[in-house]
């Protein structure tokens, strides 16, 4: 992979980005048993706590309700006029994977070929990426980061914003990607015929078919001693036996149908469509089939010249409404801090606030694969939340404190070191600064 040119990036970013920073100590994250007490708790799936204490201990959530005893021992953090909720989860993103757009060796999300889905995007992750503080101190404590690229590009995983290592940082589930053959497409794919066009998509699907079929076979064969080493069809075995989920890539309308199809036709259980742009043209299908979705970005404009502005906008809560089980993703990468706000525009235009949060906290966390762990305020799971003075769909809301494992993450960032050097910056110029010459006219 790439890791030696991410260390190289990371060793030329870290001293231009310290600047101003020279008295500062490094802010470290804090362990241990915290009471965070007089809160309104949003637990998701066990409604809302007026007045509540969330306790915290090795990095568990020990107890939460109105009339929690606090230890002797606990650091009381009181958080009156405020809110506690569980920490927000994207479901598709590229965190981790690419730091510098234009800089291709600072980007590792995707393999040459088309069939590569023994890639692991957790061996790739950067957990020094300078897009993770930022995206955590918003709120957002868990993320799906997944290669792109062909039509198998790899396997994504879940990762908690919070460690030294990938390992570290692995949130208990993976799930092979597929990008299914798309009808349609920009540039010289629409400029051809109709037919010419519906046999690329048949020789796409032939591509996908042989790729599926060898899997089946290496399913049905395995252990049997004859069974050669095919990384990349031994990656697809956990789908065919329904241990892993597959996430299939598709937006149109047409595709979505014809992938409803296939799914039925391969018979496989474990799997979830993502991206879904048109799921609200076809959205009584898709609850027919029983599929959930990771829908998204929210915050894009129509697919169509004819569609209305707000298609994007409602796209999540048609689809909701039809019986769709729907988390919400931004698929991106430094900007997924905008999670909230995604989910904020499903809210808006449909959806509701409490099916929002549950988009982006214990569905997401269901679709994913590890609700057992993360995606509400439950005793036993673990201490993702977050504290914040009021709604955290709306922009004027601070986020005031982060958990993430039991961990008091700091309020720290690249933007917001960086606003607080210029916001504070000392005005004019040093006579005697060699760095500077100064011309006299």
């Amino acid at each position: 992979m790439k890791r030696v040119f991410q260390l190289i990036i990371i060793a030329i970013m870290v001293p231009l980005l310290s600047f101003g920073q020279e008295d500062d100590q490094v802010m470290k994250a804090r362990g241990g048993k915290f009471a965070l007490t007089n809160a309104k708790i949003y637990t998701v799936t066990n409604g809302i706590i007026e007045n509540g204490t969330l306790l915290i201990n090795n990095g568990i959530i020990e107890a939460v309700g109105a009339n929690v005893k606090i230890p002797a021992d606990a650091e009381v953090i009181d958080c009156k006029g405020k809110e506690i909720y569980p920490g927000m989860i994207d479901s598709g993103t590229k965190l981790g994977l690419s730091e510098i757009e234009s800089i291709a060796e600072a980007n590792d999300f995707s393999e040459s070929g088309d069939l590569t889905p023994q890639m692991q995007a957790l061996s790739a992750v950067n957990p020094n990426s300078v897009s993770i503080p930022v995206t955590r101190v918003s709120g957002v404590t868990t993320v799906w980061t997944a290669p792109a690229g062909g039509v198998l590009p790899g396997t994504a995983a879940t990762i908690n914003l919070f460690g030294y290592t990938p390992d570290q940082m692995f949130a208990g589930s993976k799930g092979i990607i597929m990008n299914f053959p798309s009808s349609g497409g920009g540039g010289r794919f629409r400029r051809r015929s109709p037919e010419e066009q519906a046999k690329a998509v048949e020789r796409a699907l032939k591509t996908v078919n042989d790729a599926w079929d060898k899997a089946e076979l290496y399913a049905k064969i395995e252990g049997s001693g004859d069974v050669r080493d095919y990384p990349e069809i031994e990656a697809l075995v956990p789908v065919v036996k329904g241990s892993m989920a597959l996430f299939i890539e598709v937006n149109a309308a047409k595709d979505i149908l014809t992938a409803l199809e296939w799914i039925k036709k391969r018979g496989y259980k474990n799997v979830v469509l993502t991206g879904v742009a048109e799921g609200w043209r076809v959205a009584d299908k898709i609850a027919e089939a029983k599929v959930p979705v990771v829908a998204g970005p929210v915050q894009a404009i129509p697919t169509r010249d004819s569609d209305a502005y707000d298609a994007a906008y409602a796209n999540p809560a048609i689809m909701h409404k039809a019986g769709v089980k729907v988390a919400i993703r931004t698929g991106d990468t430094e900007n997924v801090r905008n999670l909230p706000y995604h989910a904020g525009f499903a809210a808006a235009y449909g959806m509701g606030k409490e099916e929002a949060l549950k988009a982006i906290t214990i569905n997401a966390a269901q679709i994913l694969g590890v609700s057992d762990q993360i995606g509400s305020i439950e005793v036993g799971k673990k201490a993702n939340v977050f504290v914040s003075t009021g709604d955290p769909f709306e922009t004027a809301t601070k986020i005031t404190n982060v958990f993430i494992d039991g961990y008091l993450i700091p309020m720290t960032s690249q933007q917001i070191r960086l606003y607080d050097e210029f916001l504070n910056r000392t005005p004019g110029v040093k006579k005697n600064d060699p760095a500077i010459q100064i011309k006299k006219k």
